[in-house]
């Protein structure tokens, strides 16, 4: 019996894989495209490896992580013990043990509020963002600082650690845009007096460094005030870091008003729009958006400059770890603790720079030609 289902003609001759595509194809166009380019990388691979083995080594495969003291490392690798069993002071600084429930509901609700705002699906983003800028100022303040509500007062002096470096980069983030824009409106205003004024404000704080701010701001300012008038030291460098970087700020947005067409605001002007509704509706939305890079490295560099603080008495997240190696117990390991911080900085500033560029993609126009 013959079996009618067997295939008896030849299979067509079939495609071989483009190598073009996928990663094959990536590393031939960008790393193997010449026999040049191919040396290079076979090189650089190989310095890579040698030098990164022996630090995966140390942080990772020899390091010891759990413990409570020194005794539990045992000298090969990394002592992440250090960091474990002083974690709650990396976080907390010297905040009352007691009340610490109330800095996990604010860290909370802050990571809820930017997840919220940062998910392109997530609905309602206006009124969150009206929310995270008017309410949750207010409900953060009472939490962490108490006195109201049946709440124990902390004062400024027991704040440290994550928990004051992500309030002095939120409070300075958020004061010095706002603040920078209306000295980059006031900077090209007709107005000579307005705009002599913005001019010296935004020359002086930027021809003066930090240090110095934060030196005078907590050192010199109580000896030009009455002395019934007490300014907390938390608040005056925050008030510092604010004026210094919004004069930063008003520069970059400066630029972005200079880069608009003034083709835009003439036709606002012939629509009959008042100065502000051409300011806030046509021309400053075309302004931030060609200048987010600018604004977004000004953020860094301002949440990289809260460790400065550490001058005037105050314990961040890089001057905690400092004290914390100033320990008997712990002597010897300090370069856990800077990579720690490295680490920590590395993340939150790594985050915005591409949260920016996402932003920069998603309002992205074409002005291609």
């Amino acid at each position: 019996m013959v079996d009618t289902n067997t295939v008896t003609e030849m299979v067509a001759a079939r495609r071989p894989p483009d190598l073009r595509r996928g990663m094959v194809g990536w590393l031939r166009a960008n790393l193997f495209n010449t026999p040049l380019n191919g040396a290079v990388t076979i090189v650089t691979a190989v310095l890579l490896a040698m030098l990164l083995w022996p630090a995966l080594q140390w942080a990772v495969i020899q390091a010891d992580w759990l413990g409570n003291s020194r005794e539990a490392c045992s000298g090969e690798g990394a002592c992440w013990v250090f960091i474990s069993a002083r974690f709650e002071s990396i976080v907390y600084g010297f905040y009352p043990e007691a009340a610490r429930w109330r800095v996990d509901l604010v860290f909370l609700l802050m990571a809820v509020l930017v997840a919220w705002l940062v998910i392109p699906r997530l609905p309602a983003k206006r009124w969150v963002g009206l929310f995270a800028m008017v309410a949750f100022p207010v409900i953060a303040f009472f939490l962490l600082v108490g006195g109201a509500f049946g709440l124990e007062h902390v004062p400024t002096g027991n704040w440290g650690g994550v928990m004051l470096t992500l309030t002095i980069a939120t409070v300075g983030i958020v004061g010095s845009l706002p603040i920078g824009v209306v000295l980059a409106l006031g900077r090209r205003s007709q107005m000579p007096l307005v705009r002599g004024f913005c001019v010296v404000f935004i020359e002086f704080w930027r021809g003066v460094p930090l240090i110095t701010v934060l030196f005078m701001a907590s050192v010199m300012l109580p000896l030009f005030v009455p002395t019934q008038v007490e300014f907390d030291k938390l608040l005056r460098a925050l008030v510092g870091i604010m004026f210094f970087w919004s004069a930063y700020m008003a520069e970059v947005v400066r630029g972005g008003l200079q880069a608009v067409p003034s083709g835009q605001e003439e036709a606002a002007k012939a629509m009959g729009m008042g100065y502000w509704q051409r300011m806030g509706l046509i021309v400053l939305p075309q302004a931030l958006k060609l200048v987010i890079p600018g604004i977004v490295n000004t953020f860094i560099a301002l949440f990289k400059d809260t460790s400065l603080v550490l001058i005037i008495g105050l314990f961040d997240l890089l001057a905690i770890i400092r004290s914390g190696l100033t320990d008997s117990d712990w002597l010897g390991f300090a370069t856990e603790g800077y990579v720690f911080a490295a680490l920590v900085f590395w993340v939150f500033c790594f985050s915005m720079s591409r949260y920016s560029q996402h932003i920069e993609r998603r309002l992205h126009t074409g002005h291609r030609n």
